[in-house]
């Protein structure tokens, strides 16, 4: 039985694929959407803020809050731990759909909370070549971290059958375009329209 009428839209790719991007898109054109902030243990780089892009915590506490069962999902990526709590999570469930920007074994676990609520999306590169030159591009990592990055991509991209959405950015307006379609399509499902819909479809059919 779902605790809300709300969905929650996971999108996961190995990292260059254009995922943030596409989302930060994807929130200036659709309505309704809000993106839950994760939890991490990773260093906060100069142009991040605290709350806004991530909640930045010591291991202490991150360890603190698992143990006691504050996260929905939780995973080890490149050396730091990333988490989505339930808190954060159920108060933007409230009010509108959610966004939530998560690698594969997050997204294994929050559907696994959610069964009925989640719907997956995976971004994949057109190429390992141009994934590379993404990486490149960024210069935020060093010739040793990229390396590391690209051999990561090949087992996050192992997982794509997993989800029910396969998007390949090559071009980012179609990419964008067909991210976009997708939370619309879903937002249409008869299931969930019948329940939002519920007093209009009473009033037509009963009068």
């Amino acid at each position: 039985m779902m605790s809300s009428p709300h969905m929650i839209f996971i999108v996961s790719a190995p990292s260059g694929a254009g995922k943030t991007t596409l989302v930060r898109a994807l929130l200036e054109q659709a309505h309704g959407i809000a993106t839950s902030v994760s939890h991490t243990t990773r260093k906060q780089r100069p142009a991040e803020e605290d709350g806004k892009h991530y909640y930045f915590v010591s291991h202490e506490h991150y360890h603190g809050m698992r143990e006691t069962g504050a996260f929905v999902e939780y995973a080890e990526v490149f050396g730091h731990h990333y988490a989505t709590s339930h808190q954060e999570l159920n108060r933007l469930l409230e009010h509108s759909d959610v966004i939530l920007d998560i690698d594969w074994q997050g997204a294994a676990q929050v559907r696994q909370a959610f069964p009925q609520q989640v719907v997956s999306i995976f971004i994949m590169p057109p190429s390992l070549r141009t994934l590379q030159q993404r990486l490149e591009a960024r210069a935020q990592d060093d010739h040793a971290v990229i390396q590391h990055r690209m051999s990561a991509a090949r087992a996050e991209i192992s997982h794509y059958q997993e989800f029910d959405y396969l998007i390949v950015n090559e071009h980012f307006g179609d990419a964008l375009a067909s991210l976009v379609a997708i939370v619309q399509a879903e937002r249409l499902r008869t299931s969930r329209q019948a329940r939002q819909q519920m007093a209009l479809i009473k009033e037509l059919l009963i009068g």
